[in-house]
């Protein structure tokens, strides 16, 4: 007889999602999907998953309320944050929440069961990375400050000096998810 391994998917993009689910169960994996913190809440009540996929914006909402709620139901769960656009900021705050990994967009389910199954860092990891572009660097600025703010946009932009509207611009050519 087989361990079952229950997995939770939290994120808001249900075609998306359906994706990853039918993905994870033809490798095994009994799926459960949330599109939101309520969702989540709910399913933990009758659940106990063993791997968690969260996706870092939930429509309005930061995904790092569910890292934290996840963390504080179960310790050994093993829980990824997958995001549209990762920044330095959120990666860390992830991490202190309780995430084991956080992953860029595009990733596939072969990065994230690696991903799972990966407890310890690397300590080969390279040190002198790639020098930042000025659009990266603005680009970490925003997204920092839109943590800070719980996305908050009119108050983003309040805080970096622009106008919302340019904001909201910005967002929209990054296509945030």
């Amino acid at each position: 007889m087989s361990e079952t391994r229950l997995l939770l998917i939290v994120e808001d993009d249900a075609a998306f999602a359906r994706t990853l689910k039918r993905s994870f169960e033809r490798r095994g994996y009994a799926v459960l999907w949330a599109a939101n913190h309520e969702e989540l809440a709910a399913l933990l009540a009758e659940h106990r998953p063993d791997y968690a996929v969260v996706d870092l914006k939930l429509g309005g909402a930061s995904g790092l309320a569910c890292v934290q709620t996840l963390r504080t139901g179960d310790a050994r769960m093993k829980i990824v944050v997958l995001t549209g656009f990762a920044s330095i900021a959120t990666a860390v705050e992830a991490i202190k929440l309780g995430a084991n990994h956080y992953l860029a967009k595009p990733s596939n389910t072969d990065d994230i069961e690696a991903a799972f199954s990966r407890a310890e860092g690397d300590i080969d990891a390279p040190v002198d990375g790639r020098t930042s572009s000025i659009k990266t660097v603005e680009w970490e600025h925003i997204h920092q400050t839109l943590v800070e703010t719980d996305f908050n946009i009119s108050e983003a932009a309040r805080r970096l000096g622009m106008h919302r509207r340019t904001l909201a611009r910005k967002l929209e050519k990054r296509q945030l998810r």
